[in-house]
């Protein structure tokens, strides 16, 4: 299999295998990446997933063409496909644990479509990234188009995806793609997994509603504001200040 699921003390590593395709997806990882999001968020140790190449070289290069060329006439195949990679998506942008994307190489096409869909991206100098269907005559999914222009406005997704240009991990730290450029994700991993987990979580879906359009409090997100309170996080938390220590969370 060309994914696998580590664990890494708290922290769940998704690697991608397949470096002699340079990390290109083909139908079998789309379909099996889902279950594996599944184990890690099932995982009662696992409290982060980092979303990495394998070998340190290139992220994910994209979609595996030479598999698309195969079955460009097989409709049903298509359609399987576009299922799989939309099911891969959506649930990696809403996975119940916080998500990063540790970007080392290029990070083009539907593999930036994966980093797009993480929580953050943290990417070495060597890195690269493009969203490359208009040199293919292809069509970037609406969900990802709309996770691109969320990060980096319409006017730069204008330029990434109207040219397919490759841009280096200091430019993609400009206009708003990536969040840092570091040579270890380390002290990001680790910030992560010292905070709350639930403050975290629920984070994540207050950020997602605002996404998604809402801008009122409503019923469910007053909800949430005032359990925080009744919840052992805020209990440890609270003491943990209080006895000037580091707090200690569970999942």
């Amino acid at each position: 299999m060309s994914l696998r699921l580590e664990l890494d003390g708290n922290a769940a590593h998704l690697l991608i295998d397949r470096a002699d395709k340079r990390n290109a997806f083909n139908m079998e990882m789309w379909q099996a990446m889902p279950g594996l999001l599944d184990q890690a968020e099932s995982n009662p140790d696992a409290r982060v997933l980092v979303l990495r190449s394998a070998d340190g070289g290139a992220f994910c290069a994209g979609a595996d063409i030479k598999e698309l060329l195969a079955n460009k006439d097989d409709a049903a195949w298509r359609a399987a496909n576009q299922a799989a990679i939309n099911t891969v998506q959506y649930k990696l942008a809403r996975l119940n644990m916080p998500t990063l994307a540790w970007v080392e190489g290029d990070c083009v096409g539907g593999g930036c479509g994966l980093a797009l869909a993480c929580d953050m991206r943290l990417a070495s100098g060597a890195a690269r990234f493009g969203i490359t269907p208009a040199k293919l005559g292809l069509v970037y999914p609406l969900h990802d188009v709309k996770l691109l222009v969320d990060l980096v406005g319409p006017g730069q997704a204008r330029r990434m995806l109207y040219t397919g240009a490759l841009i280096d991990a200091a430019e993609a730290l400009r206009v708003g793609l990536i969040e840092q450029i570091t040579d270890d994700p380390g002290a990001q991993i680790e910030a992560l997994l010292s905070a709350s987990p639930h403050s975290i979580r629920e984070s994540k879906r207050m950020i997602r509603f605002v996404l998604d359009g809402q801008a009122e409090e409503s019923e469910k997100t007053a909800e949430m504001f005032a359990r925080a309170f009744t919840l052992p996080d805020f209990a440890e938390g609270t003491q943990a200040f209080v006895e000037k220590r580091k707090p200690e969370f569970g999942k």
